[in-house]
């Protein structure tokens, strides 16, 4: 056997895989602690228009884990023509994202190890196939490292939960997992995950109590949230294991029976002391509290949730949260320390477990300009407006233009009607009064739909029972109804709306923090449900906090469409806020208007008759690498591919000597160049070929059939048989029809004409075998292809 001639499959398959396991099998368990081929990223969705595909996901060759749930190695493999280290750059990167202490290369000669620990003496030193570590071995050095003495090690070597079904924390969860555990093994206590909405923090969290309190390191936990929605959520679904364990803290009563304890911190604080029934537990009765969601209250040094904290000030305390908050007030980190992990909606965005989106901009004359009275104008109920400037801090709070509501109704049902009329969606309103109006408006917008189910258009704010009680079909993916939900702040946040299509912001929203959890209401993938991107239609410029260096996931496209244009972002983007203080509402309410003394004037002015227009409308699109572009689709592809390829001869090599066209035509497209889209533009007749020559190197395009025309006049084929003649021609005709994706597969062999030489085996026989056939193939597409310009 000559090694060089052996694929990197067989070299894993022959030597790597059998040096792990060991020749006795005692080393590494193919089924609990070796997996190949391991995809830990799903790789980025990128949005062109109306195409949807996914770029390419990370894999490491191999991933070993200590225990399930542990991993603690990466092993990179190349062929025998490659050098022991030549994967070590790669193994490296793959540990790093992983957070794994080693990393391997290997040939299928021996294997190159890198100590990430950097206790060990020698960094890197090259180790006989014979002697790759042993599961206990890498541990002990991992568990020499870290210093964890024989108690701490059962807690972090603790098994994970599994419910049968194959369900296995994510590569990010794991880390946060892991390290959570780890530290509280050590004796931290205050400890801070940031990790963005729809990553799954409740998951994450039932892993570490479950791992906790199965290895008695915390034997009672109060897990502390601040809508009821949630907690409700947590207890039927993530923590369900729990069973009989567990309760939720209800009617200001406590149990002090059960070890797992659910907990709306509302239940358990008051203004009066007797409110305050936490104070029934006695300070050391937890071992541990985790704080969902800490940025919303326990971060203020005097709410509720930070008073509960400190009087269970002994026990461990995890706070969990996709928005820290850093002001000169209030701050997580001064509480918990600097974060342990950070999985932030960027990153999520670009493993491809979070969903991308595109920003729709409308501007409103009034919204931009601003509205004044004339002298003595009265509002819809006789009453005289005060004579002052008003702008968008008044509309819907002092100020109620009815056409203004009127108009936004409008836009956000034509985006619907071009797009989905069924496509779940959320209007953010100022407050309850213009959630209500907002229902209102959408009802006389959609009068169809809406008579045909009174629940397509919902209300749904805290004040709302009918509302509130279709918060859960909202969410459930299999629930057609409610479609569309006005809400002010009871959804934003906490709400698991995987199949949410459109967010409509009609508010203004300065707080970094809010704005975050309102994104994350989108953010959720559903790739059962086609739920791959989701777009914002932004009425009061609140996207314009993408420009703040603390926003961390940048979106897709940016549209503003002018007076006339239709809502909907087109596939081809055209080229070329005052602050307030931050604020953040936990309860959903009508905040008081300012105005004088009761009876001096009406709280709002609601005007009828003041006609609102579209004046602004705008779209971006982001890279591959999720940085905004403002070209247009045809510069964005000619300035991919001419970083792919310098020249047109080096592209003309590359497209020669390539046995397979469409493997070039797939990584042009995992980098963002869709050729359906610029077909649309440039014109659906020509070859993938032609689009890329005619784009990025200005050639002149031939069309498919006209390319197909010219090899048929030089009669190339004149040394095949005439029934192979035929084949080629048929399959001339196919590439005339549909491009050279369809020549290339052999499956083109199964449909008409084809189908009329035989069986794709019969049709293989007629050139002599396989090999012939698709050097036959190749022959055709150098023909094809032999003159570039």
């Amino acid at each position: 056997m000559n090694k060089k001639e052996l694929t990197e499959t067989d070299i894993r398959t022959k030597f790597i895989t059998p040096a792990l396991v060991g020749a006795d099998c005692s080393k590494w368990n193919v089924m609990t602690q070796l997996r190949e081929e391991v995809y830990f990223t799903k790789g980025r969705v990128i949005v062109r228009g109306k195409s949807v595909k996914r770029g390419e996901a990370k894999k490491a060759d191999y991933l070993l884990y200590y225990k399930p749930g542990i991993p603690i190695a990466v092993v990179e493999a190349k062929d025998n023509n490659h050098t022991v280290g030549a994967g070590m750059q790669q193994a490296l990167e793959y540990a790093e994202i992983l957070d794994v202490p080693f990393a391997y290369s290997s040939n299928g000669d021996a294997f190159l190890e890198h100590d990430r620990t950097g206790t060990g003496g020698a960094v890197e030193k090259e180790i006989p196939l014979d002697q790759f570590p042993a599961p206990d071995d890498l541990w002990a050095r991992y568990r020499a490292a870290k210093g964890f003495n024989a108690s701490q090690d059962v807690v972090a070597t603790q098994d994970y939960h599994d419910d049968g079904s194959g369900k296995t924390p994510r590569y990010y969860q794991l880390i946060a997992i892991n390290r959570t555990v780890e530290a509280i093994a050590r004796g931290e206590n205050r400890i801070l995950l940031v990790m963005a909405t729809g990553t799954g923090k409740t998951y994450t969290a039932f892993q570490i109590i479950w791992r906790l309190w199965k290895s008695g390191a915390n034997k009672r936990i109060l897990f502390l949230v601040d809508r009821n929605i949630l907690a409700d959520q947590t207890k039927t679904n993530d923590f369900k294991p729990f069973g009989k364990a567990m309760t939720k803290i209800t009617n200001r009563t406590v149990d002090k029976a059960f070890e797992i304890y659910l907990c709306l911190y509302q239940a358990v604080t008051g203004v009066e002391e007797e409110q305050n029934i936490y104070k029934q537990f006695s300070p050391d009765f937890f071992d541990l509290v985790i704080i969902d969601e800490c940025h919303r209250g326990s971060a203020a040094a005097d709410a509720n949730w930070r008073k509960i904290l400190e009087y269970f000030s002994s026990a461990t305390q995890i706070g969990l949260t996709a928005t820290p908050k850093e002001t000169k007030d209030v701050s997580n980190i001064e509480y918990f320390g600097d974060p342990l992990y950070t999985y932030s909606l960027r990153q999520g965005i670009s493993d491809g477990f979070l969903a991308p989106y595109k920003v729709v901009r409308i501007g409103l004359d009034k919204d931009l300009d601003g509205w004044r009275p004339d002298a003595g104008q009265v509002d819809k109920y006789g009453q005289v407006i005060e004579d002052r400037e008003y702008n968008d801090r008044d509309f819907d709070r002092n100020l109620i233009l009815e056409k203004r509501t009127e108009l936004v109704a409008a836009k956000v049902t034509e985006f619907l009607m071009a797009t989905d009329r069924y496509a779940k969606t959320i209007i953010f309103c100022e407050n309850i009064d213009h959630a209500e109006r907002m229902r209102q408006a959408m009802v006389n917008a959609n009068p169809d739909l809406a008579a045909a189910n009174n629940k397509y258009i919902m209300r749904i704010t805290g004040d709302n029972e009918e509302g509130k009680a279709q918060l859960d079909n909202f969410i459930d993916p299999e629930s057609t109804y409610p479609v569309i939900a006005t809400t002010s702040q009871l959804m934003s946040t906490g709400v698991d709306a995987q199949t949410c299509h459109l967010i409509v912001l009609d508010k203004r929203i300065n707080s970094m923090t809010e704005f975050k959890q309102i994104i994350g209401r989108g953010t959720r993938i559903n790739e059962d449900y086609n739920k791959f991107f989701f777009t914002i239609m932004d009425f009061k410029r609140a996207t314009a906090l993408f420009a703040d260096p603390a926003f961390d996931g940048d979106p897709v496209q940016i549209y503003e469409p002018g007076p006339e244009e239709t809502p909907v972002p087109p596939d081809e983007p055209p080229e070329g806020r005052d602050d307030e203080p931050p604020v953040d509402v936990i309860i959903d309410y009508d905040p008081p208007i300012d105005g004088g003394t009761p009876g001096s004037r009406p709280t709002k002015y609601v005007v009828n008759d003041v006609n609102v227009f579209v004046v602004t409308e705008r779209v971006q699109y982001m890279d591959e690498n999720g940085k905004l572009i403002t070209e247009s689709l045809k510069d964005y592809s000619r300035k991919t591919v001419l970083g792919a390829f310098a020249s047109l001869d080096e592209f003309l090599t590359v497209w020669n000597d390539a046995e397979r066209k469409q493997a070039i035509l797939d990584e042009l497209a995992a980098k963002g160049v869709f050729l359906d889209e610029l077909a649309e533009q440039v014109g659906r007749d020509y070859d993938a070929f032609d689009l890329i020559c005619h784009v990025a190197f200005d050639q002149p395009p031939l069309t498919r059939k006209e390319r197909a025309e010219r090899v048929k006049k030089r009669n190339i084929f004149g040394k095949y048989g005439d029934a192979a003649r035929a084949v080629l021609d048929a399959l001339l005709q196919k590439y005339a029809d549909s491009g050279i994706k369809s020549v290339e597969s052999l499956e083109i062999l199964k449909v008409d004409p084809l189908t009329a030489f035989g069986t794709p085996v019969e049709i293989i026989s007629i050139f002599g075998g396989k090999q012939e056939y698709l050097a036959a193939v190749r022959e055709l597409e150098t023909a094809l292809y032999q003159k570039a310009a």
